[in-house]
């Protein structure tokens, strides 16, 4: 396992199960791209900074995409001191800062421009949101729209992202490549409705509370259906351009989970997340459906183990 994989195994979870079904160099640039918005949302959550602190470490963070990665040391520095949230798995990655964005520097250009493009445009957002927070840095979201607004910052960029670097190399795709770009968005809401979904008492109480005090919570719920729909007709349009079994996998992968989350909660009420056991059995009928037999029993192995 790489320093980039043992980073991704310690700091996620449906797309550290996820993203080694990917064939490469898409897989690698995943990889980079997690970690690195995964840096940038470790420093808008972080709790124990003040907003102005925060927003100010995304905007030097923006700086450093572009930089030698040796750069980093004095943010690195900065963070051992003071940390910006108490999970240590978010600490170690905020350590290894300059690994991350050398990693970024050894991608392919067009994938490392996209990138950067796409992190930087998901930070600028997520300080427009840090901006908004209350005196004591709390932050309440009031209506669907500002919901929306925010799942793009965070998540529908990241669909902007994916569907970006899926695109590059690919000719096959080129046919169906506006009709994915068209769902790309929709895509990563539909995720990150349901991470809200399952994470809202746990943001309660670090300060953030993103349902809508406007909306009921039926229409979050129905929001993610629709999204979701859409992140199946995703996978369906992968599928029918001849795109890699392991791409396919991918997005069928954390469609199929957050699908069955989705159900779980609306069975069980805000908080409900599948065992580890589910997760399993999602991932082996994904394995089957895409990947067929080849592997199939070690990759079985892998994803039963983690959450």
């Amino acid at each position: 396992m790489t320093e980039i994989q043992n980073l991704l195994q310690k700091t996620s979870r449906t797309f550290a199960l996820t993203i080694p079904f990917l064939p490469q160099p898409t897989r690698a640039e995943v990889e980079v791209a997690y970690l690195l918005f995964r840096i940038v949302d470790t420093f808008e959550d972080g709790a124990l900074w003040t907003p102005r602190r925060r927003i100010d470490a995304l905007g030097r963070f923006i700086e450093l995409l572009a930089s030698d990665p040796a750069a980093a040391a004095p943010l690195v520095a900065e963070c051992a001191a003071e940390p910006p949230v108490a999970r240590t798995d978010y600490m170690d990655l905020l350590a290894e800062m300059p690994l991350v964005l050398s990693s970024l520097a050894a991608l392919r250009l067009p994938a490392r421009a996209a990138i950067r493009r796409h992190v930087t445009r998901s930070a600028v957002g997520m300080a427009t949101f840090i901006r908004r927070a209350g005196g004591d840095g709390t932050l309440a979201l009031q209506t669907i729209r500002d919901l929306r607004e925010y799942c793009y910052c965070v998540a529908g960029i990241v669909g902007e992202m994916l569907t970006e670097l899926y695109l590059l190399g690919r000719p096959a795709l080129a046919g169906v490549a506006k009709e994915l770009e068209s769902r790309a968005v929709a895509f990563g809401e539909g995720l990150q409705l349901v991470n809200i979904l399952k994470d809202a008492q746990r943001d309660a109480e670090e300060g953030r509370t993103y349902l809508p005090r406007r909306a009921p919570l039926s229409e979050v719920v129905a929001l993610a259906a629709n999204d979701l729909a859409t992140a199946t007709e995703y996978v369906d349009l992968l599928t029918s351009a001849g795109a890699e079994s392991g791409l396919v996998a991918f997005n069928s992968s954390i469609s199929k989970l957050a699908l069955a989350n989705l159900q779980i909660l609306r069975d069980r009420g805000l908080g409900a997340k599948l065992s580890r056991l589910q997760v399993a059995q999602i991932q082996a009928e994904v394995l089957r459906s895409a990947l067929g037999s080849t592997g199939y029993e070690s990759s079985i192995g892998a994803v039963s183990t983690h959450e």
